[in-house]
């Protein structure tokens, strides 16, 4: 009886991807648990493994093609004869390319999967010396020892990549049934396909605006004793811990403080409930060259700030460098947004589904404010700061969003941080 191989879950937000490698053919024997195709997913890349040994007899999925979580892909029979061998071409009429070049890399020849390759490109790693589990001494992910999963490498598609399919019912099938109005493209424009986490993230954006009414709410802050208070402490905080202490730190943790306040911030919607989440657990937007990622700190409510602090910046280094992992980008509950130094005044970011609020920090600016000084208004330059929350109405009414962005202006003005 054939075993089929299927599109596997990674990730709690994951519900999609997009198979960019076969690394088997039909007709061609395969071991269990070896690689035979490369997925890539918004969040990560991953290796999916043979459940069982036999030969592979169909291949379901084309390279390129997006596939959702649970999609069948390939079917292995245990009992059959392999009628080609590894590294053939394939005669099948599955349409997919030649497998990619397994080259000599080190000092001597390795085998390994493309995702393994770029894997020790990245943390400079020599698959010479490298035992390979898979068949035939095949290198893969796994064989890295304690190296996390590597993003896609940007412009890895080309124009000629196949166009996206719409499943039934997905907002892609939503929107091409919408007279939405479309610019024809002339001659002399330069047509850019979407990437796939570009993909990704446009049809999240959508969904969130369809699902969550948004409402948005501004505070103005004065940090002017917590400016005084990085200042004392930010040159003894970077010799000792080897990076900068910035306002971050101090924007989550006094989020947490609020979110306590709070929990219908951070909460999230089922059905017709609301489900208050056990444990707080914030994401981080940040922008990396293939597009926005929100790592989490999770058990934020458990860190000190300095904790946070280094939390943070072990999630935006990971991610910056494409090393982050799947684990590190499922679970919050709440995201707080940092647009950085060119944050311009303040804008409503898009809530993170299944959420139910985002905060963005604004730019710090020094900005001439009426301040009472010895019972007697007097105008001072003080640094201040916008932050914008955007919260689901659904379930957080304008009292209670209201509530919680003026505790989190009232954490951050008082300034009683530990460090």
């Amino acid at each position: 009886m054939s075993v089929t191989v299927t599109m596997p879950q990674m990730g709690e937000s994951v519900v999609e991807g997009t198979l960019e490698h076969w690394l088997v053919q039909e007709g061609e024997k395969v071991e269990k648990d070896q690689t035979i195709c490369e997925i890539t997913t918004d969040k990560v890349d991953a290796e999916v493994p043979a459940p069982e040994a036999g030969v592979v007899t169909r291949l379901l999925v084309s390279e390129g093609d997006v596939v959702e979580v649970g999609a069948e892909l390939a079917e292995i029979d245990p009992d059959a004869e392999a009628t080609v061998s590894g590294g053939a071409k394939s005669g099948s009429a599955t349409p997919t390319t030649d497998r990619p070049a397994m080259a000599p890399t080190g000092d001597s020849s390795v085998r390994a999967t493309p995702l393994a390759r770029r894997i020790a490109e990245d943390k400079g790693i020599n698959l010479g010396t490298t035992e390979g589990s898979g068949a035939g001494g095949l290198v893969t992910k796994a064989d890295l020892s304690g190296t996390p999963v590597r993003a896609t490498a940007p412009g890895k598609k080309s124009a000629t990549s196949p166009a996206v399919s719409a499943p039934p019912g997905s907002v892609l099938e939503f929107l091409a049934k919408m007279k939405v109005p479309t610019h024809r493209v002339r001659e002399d424009e330069r047509v850019v396909p979407f990437s796939s986490i570009r993909r990704r993230i446009a049809e999240h954006m959508v969904v969130s605006k369809i699902v969550s009414p948004h409402v948005g709410t501004v505070a103005e802050l004065d940090l002017f004793k917590l400016v005084q208070l990085r200042d004392g402490l930010k040159n003894s905080f970077k010799a000792e811990r080897g990076f900068s202490l910035t306002f971050l730190p101090f924007i989550v943790q006094a989020t947490v403080r609020a979110l306590k306040d709070y929990p219908v911030l951070n909460a999230t919607v089922v059905g017709d409930t609301l489900v208050e989440r056990n444990g707080i657990h914030v994401g981080v937007a940040v922008e990396t060259e293939r597009g926005l990622l929100v790592p989490v700190i999770r058990d934020a409510d458990r860190l000190s700030l300095v904790g946070i602090a280094e939390r943070i910046e072990e999630l935006a280094q990971s991610a910056r460098k494409k090393t982050i992992g799947a684990d590190d980008l499922q679970g919050g509950t709440f995201t707080v947004s940092n647009p950085g130094r060119q944050g311009n005044l303040y804008g409503f970011a898009v809530i993170n589904q299944p959420q139910v609020g985002i905060l963005r920090m604004g730019e710090i600016r020094k900005t001439p404010v009426v301040v009472e000084h010895d019972g007697a208004d007097t105008i001072a330059i003080r640094p201040m700061m916008h932050l914008a929350l955007s919260y689901d109405h659904r379930v957080v009414d304008g009292v209670t969003g209201n509530g919680f962005l003026f505790a989190v202006g009232r954490y951050l003005e008082a300034a009683e941080f530990e460090v």
